[in-house]
């Protein structure tokens, strides 16, 4: 443990930047709207995509609806958020890395990290704005559509290797990086992973969604063998499993064929979760029930995935076994999914 110099006691395991995050950046745009708006697009009402030329003027429409939210987003921002919240004290437990532009919503999302308790440190540059995504919720459901503009432009030599920055990276215990950065710095994750590995901590990654294991298989695969513990859904699983050849759709069975991938540190066997919605959630080798919500309940789940994580996160930095971790998770989640965007109150209730 590390001791604090002015008392030389032992200061609690998750001291400042025990949790380490890296990812797209992105200014969350949270607006309900109707079937018309998501046909007009050509969108699915629970997707994640990429956004692409035809989507332009999605973002210019949606900021102009009645009811628009600007939170702090991206996946692994959002998961690096929770888990700072679940712990609450010290501040600054988790740090961010990822690039945004130098605009006014980069100033935006500098200020919901502050907010947050999250010592971000974004690579800036004006070569392209800051990353934001539309959040188009009807009913139950949300199509998120991401311009990662900014968020694309993470440079591993200008900003993951300045030594100030590494020594951010090697003071982590615990590592997160969604599987959507994969589509920007696949080398800085994997030089993050190695570190990792080499260093008997534990890295985390999440499948993210189904286009990552159909379009980056190829770096997905690179990096699988550093992974300690692989977040999914039930949606992203199947499709892993299919584009890997997996002689199965059983969820539970996919986890296993998922653990049994070859590992490069051996010393910790892999973890892996899989959320289904309401459904169990399902980790090697057992089910765990999710808290039980009244389906009226549900505002917005949106960020439910990065809630769970997060919570998982804030139980795995102080080294609690796997179900208080889990239960961690599906607390943060059932939290979230009551509440519009990736938001929380002031303190949890988590005991």
């Amino acid at each position: 443990h590390i001791k604090s110099r002015a008392t030389n006691v032992p200061l609690s395991p998750y001291s400042e930047n025990a949790l380490f995050g890296m990812g797209n950046p992105l200014l969350d745009i949270s607006a309900v709207v109707d079937k018309d708006f998501l046909d007009k697009y050509g969108l699915k009402p629970n997707d994640q995509i990429l956004a692409e030329d035809n989507h332009k003027a999605l973002f210019e429409e949606i900021v102009k609806k009645s009811h628009v939210e600007y939170h702090a987003g991206g996946a692994t921002q959002n998961s690096v958020k929770i888990a700072q919240w679940m712990l609450q004290e010290p501040h600054k437990v988790g740090t961010f890395f990822g690039c945004i532009g130098e605009d006014r919503f980069g100033e935006i999302l500098k200020q919901k990290a502050r907010e947050a308790h999250v010592d971000a440190h974004y690579y800036e540059q004006n070569s392209e704005p800051t990353g934001t995504c539309a959040a188009c919720i009807t009913g139950d459901n949300r199509s998120l559509v991401a311009n990662l503009a900014a968020a694309n432009c993470y440079k591993k030599e200008k900003h993951l290797d300045l030594e100030s920055n590494w020594e951010l990276v090697q003071k982590a215990k615990v590592y997160y990086i969604a599987g959507f950065f994969l589509t920007v710095s696949p080398e800085s994750i994997l030089k993050v992973a190695k570190h990792v590995s080499d260093n008997n901590k534990v890295f985390c990654m999440n499948l993210s969604a189904p286009f990552i294991s159909q379009f980056f298989k190829e770096d997905l695969m690179k990096i699988m063998p550093y992974v300690d513990v692989l977040f999914g859904n039930e949606t992203e699983a199947a499709t892993f499993a299919k584009e890997q050849g997996f002689k199965t759709e059983d969820i539970a069975q996919i986890a296993r064929d998922c653990q049994n991938l070859p590992k490069q540190n051996e010393k910790r066997r892999r973890v892996v979760v899989f959320t289904q919605g309401k459904d169990d959630t399902v980790a090697t080798v057992t089910t765990f029930p999710v808290v039980d919500i009244d389906q009226s309940a549900i505002v917005d789940t949106n960020g439910a995935g990065d809630a769970f994580v997060g919570g998982f996160l804030s139980q795995l930095v102080v080294e609690s076994p796997l179900e208080e971790c889990i239960r961690a998770g599906h607390y943060a989640a059932n939290v979230i999914i009551q509440r519009v965007g990736c938001t929380f109150p002031e303190k949890p209730d988590f005991h």
